[in-house]
């Protein structure tokens, strides 16, 4: 056999073949959620997945305020944030940025962006998130496909 009958795939920016999908939160476990949604900004679920390529999906996350936490996580755990200024560490739990403006937003990002790779692409990754908190989206232009997120592992 001299010829190989098939090649490996290394897709770039432009042959990259990128979906808008939409994703309803309602009911979701936070950390679950972030890994599925994750894998699915970063490309992994495509055959023609690429490393260090941005070949992943534009998701699009509805009902962003029905998301839950397993255990007591709601009250016990801390977001740490600081100032920067001296003494400007600021602490929140996931309880207390329900309460504020686009605390949900922040919960969800920050756990996405644990989860993607560190660095210029996985900032820049992160901005193929899109994150509401009812279930209106200004995205109708792209024509997103609606997906269960149950069925990714």
């Amino acid at each position: 056999m001299n010829t190989l009958s098939y090649k490996t795939l290394s897709v770039n920016k432009e042959t990259a073949k990128k979906e808008w999908v939409v994703i309803d939160a309602t009911d979701q476990v936070v950390g679950r959620l972030a890994s599925k949604v994750a894998k699915l900004i970063r490309g992994k679920y495509k055959p023609t997945f690429t490393p260090h390529v941005d070949c992943g999906d534009n998701v699009i996350l509805i009902n962003a305020d029905k998301v839950v936490f397993t255990g007591k996580k709601e009250t016990d755990k801390v977001y740490t944030r600081y100032t920067g200024y001296p003494g400007g560490q600021r602490f929140n739990t996931p309880a207390e940025l329900r309460k504020k403006n686009g605390g949900v937003d922040k919960m969800l990002r920050h756990a996405v962006k644990g989860m993607l790779p560190k660095g210029p692409l996985g900032r820049s990754l992160l901005n193929n998130l899109f994150i509401y908190e009812g279930t209106e989206h200004p995205h109708a232009a792209q024509q997103p496909k609606t997906i269960d997120i149950n069925q990714y592992k």
